[in-house]
């Protein structure tokens, strides 16, 4: 990492280079002898009363003083490091938010206030795709307002990680007093590959609906009540996939929402009994050929930064991050 002219380190951002792109070198501890550097890259995010904060892709806040830079940058944005099709952010995202329905919305600005019940953080946290209408802080008082009055939670849903992404909104959260509740990449692939895999589908079952043996196998709710089967059956062409067991659960199931040149993949979950037989690559493969047959041609999926199962499956498929989306909660 380069900072130097004519071999000296120099600073060269200032406070009015909030909000682009930044790498920085400082003293891991400032003013102490034999201190080693520690290199940080990110978005500017604030410069106020000698303290700077940087956003990293990860979203992950680092609060830098500023008599302990020795060098620092301006630099262009970050290189793609996504395989298959390029997307924007806000393509992405809206294509994400249409898989994925609420049961209940209401906007604020441009931002979107959603509920279903409590069923996952997706359904029930605001999504902030623009400019609420005033201050974040009075945003931010709305959104928990809105979802108290419905005995929930509040939860904003934010992006890093990408050009457009929502670094800064991140950092103003933190500021804020709200919490990283958790983490998920948003993965993406070209299609026809996942298509051509060599799985046995032969005992893949495809259906517009989920049935209580589908349910069953999901268990990511206490009850299965409307609220869930309106978000599961919400999409412009929804599909369900299921492989048989001994019993009425399937051993393994998946759901596939093809929107587009988009086919988004999610809830593929297999019977442990049955893990290593290759059935959510069958899952998967079979969904995508019918998405395929619908016209898509790219995929996506979102999988939570701790699950390595998942994360290993998926990079086996061609699917590298576009970005990482996190739910804030309020302390």
């Amino acid at each position: 990492m380069e900072f130097t002219t004519g071999g000296r380190l120099e600073v060269r951002i200032s406070p009015d280079d909030v909000g682009k792109r930044v790498s920085v070198r400082r003293l891991d501890e400032a003013g102490v002898p034999g201190a080693k550097f520690a290199d940080t890259v990110g978005v500017l995010t604030s410069w106020d009363s000698g303290v700077l904060t940087i956003t990293r892709r990860d979203g992950e806040s680092v609060r830098i003083a500023e008599s302990s830079l020795v060098a620092g940058k301006v630099v262009p944005p970050a290189p793609a490091r996504r395989r298959g099709p390029a997307a924007t952010f806000e393509e992405l995202a809206r294509v994400c938010a249409r898989a994925w329905q609420p049961v209940e919305s209401e906007p604020l600005g441009e931002w979107l206030l959603r509920a279903a019940g409590g069923f996952t953080r997706r359904a029930n946290s605001a999504l902030p795709l623009g400019d609420p209408g005033m201050p974040v802080g009075a945003a931010l008082e709305r959104v928990r307002e809105w979802y108290s009055a419905r005995g929930l939670p509040a939860y904003v849903q934010v992006a890093t990680g990408a050009e457009g992404t929502q670094e800064r909104l991140a950092a103003e959260l933190e500021r804020c007093r709200w919490f990283r509740e958790v983490t998920a990449q948003v993965r993406i692939a070209a299609l026809a590959p996942i298509g051509d895999l060599d799985a046995d589908v032969s005992r893949v079952r495809l259906a517009r609906a989920c049935d209580a043996g589908w349910l069953a196998r999901y268990q990511r709710f206490e009850e299965p009540g409307p609220h869930v089967t309106k978000v599961l059956a919400s999409g412009p062409s929804v599909w369900f996939a299921s492989v048989p067991g001994d019993g009425e659960v399937p051993a393994a199931i998946g759901r596939c929402v093809v929107d587009g040149r988009w086919a988004g993949f999610m809830a593929v979950e297999v019977d442990p009994a049955y893990r290593r037989q290759g059935l959510a690559s069958a899952v998967m493969t079979a969904l995508a050929r019918q998405a395929l047959d619908e016209g898509a041609s790219a995929a996506w999926l979102q999988v939570e930064d701790d699950n390595g199962g998942a994360r290993a499956l998926y990079d086996g498929m061609g699917f590298a991050t576009h970005h990482s989306y996190h739910h804030f909660r309020p302390a």
